[in-house]
């Protein structure tokens, strides 16, 4: 069955014919039926090298044995219950162990949901209204994570309760919260940004984040919805080591099922219903498949040397720079452990404004030549590659010769 058959049914169906608009790239997507290890599977029976990744979650590749099985044994108990369960307590017993600063937590049913409650309960602790964010920072669809960014609709300027900063840019950070600090509930960040292309903070950016929220008593939240268990065992915080107030996360800690967690300081995390007033809730919360999934992942994943994705990641970003310098093509290509984008740009990509400055046009020459080549990544220059334990030295080697030829092309 073609692509571009199934695109045309599925127009008719969904908006633009995806269910998330991300996966759009033009004519249109590939449609894929089935992922092994590294590889996608097409639904015209094509076969791609992915990084991608179901944009992060499956960083033990697709399909791992350890995990089907997990997945496949629970839902022969039970798909949902609706009740508590002794998955969820030992998945989060496996996050909170993973992650100290998560003294309490909560599951949620994805990344968008985490997020939300945890901007929610940052205004119901601390009884403010505002929320500063990282210009270009992702943080889910919601209003909260939205708010002051043009593709949400008109919003009246004396409603707004959410301000943005350039990400590391303490100059700027330090500004807002002598100008609203008192006011700001919490400073939501991606410790690496992942939603405009891969961007890792400047030494000492987050440093100076969480000496400033501690200064005027705003609440610190570090979204690892992306960077969760994506670089080593555990957070990104604990790489840098600082201790945010509250952490999200979602895609790796579910094994490539739904979820979300949101958690931090016991004395914020109590205020969350039952225990306090601040209410939420989910039906599908702690859904026994996404724990069993979770379960199984995390404990292949702690055994693991995180070491050789990354230094794939570091091969393959290598090999882009010197393929595209050979080219006469100016790129980019920002590395974060596991993770790399290549930004066509002749500017260092340190934040959203420098991401915005790539040159689109440049980048579809490269997805698409690439994906002619069997070689699979999101279809934006603003979002992350990633590598996973499943990709092999002739993955990488494959790849970069696919990069050579491409750049070439480009070039010429």
């Amino acid at each position: 069955m073609s692509s571009s058959s199934l695109y045309t049914r599925a127009k008719s169906l969904f908006p633009g014919g995806v269910n998330s608009p991300v996966r759009f790239y033009p004519p249109y997507p590939k449609f894929m039926s089935r992922g092994e290890g590294s590889k996608l599977i097409g639904e015209d029976g094509n076969e791609y090298i992915d990084y991608c990744l179901a944009f992060g979650p499956m960083i033990l590749g697709h399909s791992r044995k350890e995990v089907v099985e997990a997945i496949r044994e629970q839902a022969g108990k039970a798909t949902s219950l609706g009740t508590p369960g002794r998955l969820e307590v030992e998945l989060g017993e496996r996050i909170r162990s993973a992650i100290p600063s998560m003294e309490m937590i909560r599951f949620t049913n994805s990344g968008t949901e985490a997020t939300m409650h945890a901007i929610r309960l940052a205004r119901f602790f601390t009884g403010r209204p505002l929320i500063l964010k990282i210009e270009g920072g992702f943080h889910g669809s919601h209003d909260y994570a939205l708010e002051s960014v043009p593709y949400t609709g008109p919003i009246d300027p004396s409603q707004r309760t959410t301000i943005e900063v350039p990400y590391n840019d303490a100059n700027a950070l330090n500004a807002a919260f002598q100008k609203y600090g008192r006011n700001i509930a919490a400073f939501i960040l991606e410790p690496v940004l992942g939603n405009v292309g891969v961007v890792a903070p400047q030494p000492g950016y987050l440093q100076e984040a969480r000496k400033i929220t501690e200064e005027y008593g705003s609440l610190l939240i570090f979204d690892e919805v992306i960077t969760g268990f994506r670089s080593s065992y555990g957070a990104y915080q604990n790489i840098v080591e600082v201790k945010p107030d509250l952490t999200t996360l979602g895609k790796i800690v579910g094994g490539g099922l739904p979820v979300g967690v949101f958690g931090g300081r016991e004395d914020i995390m109590e205020n969350v219903s039952p225990s306090g007033k601040f209410y939420q809730q989910g039906t599908f919360s702690g859904n026994p498949l996404s724990m069993a999934g979770g379960i199984a992942a995390l404990d292949v994943l702690k055994g693991l040397d995180y070491s050789l994705p990354t230094s794939f990641a570091k091969q393959i970003a290598e090999a882009a720079r010197l393929a595209f310098f050979k080219a006469g093509v100016e790129v980019k290509v920002n590395v974060s452990g596991t993770m790399l984008t290549v930004f066509f740009n002749h500017n260092d990509v340190v934040d959203s404004k420098t991401a915005s400055t790539s040159n689109s046009e440049l980048f579809s020459k490269y997805f698409n030549g690439l994906l002619e080549n069997g070689i699979f990544i999101a279809g934006s220059q603003m979002e992350a590659s990633f590598l996973s334990f499943a990709h092999s030295k002739g993955d990488v080697g494959k790849t970069i010769e696919v990069i050579k030829s491409v750049a070439e092309k480009i070039g010429n």
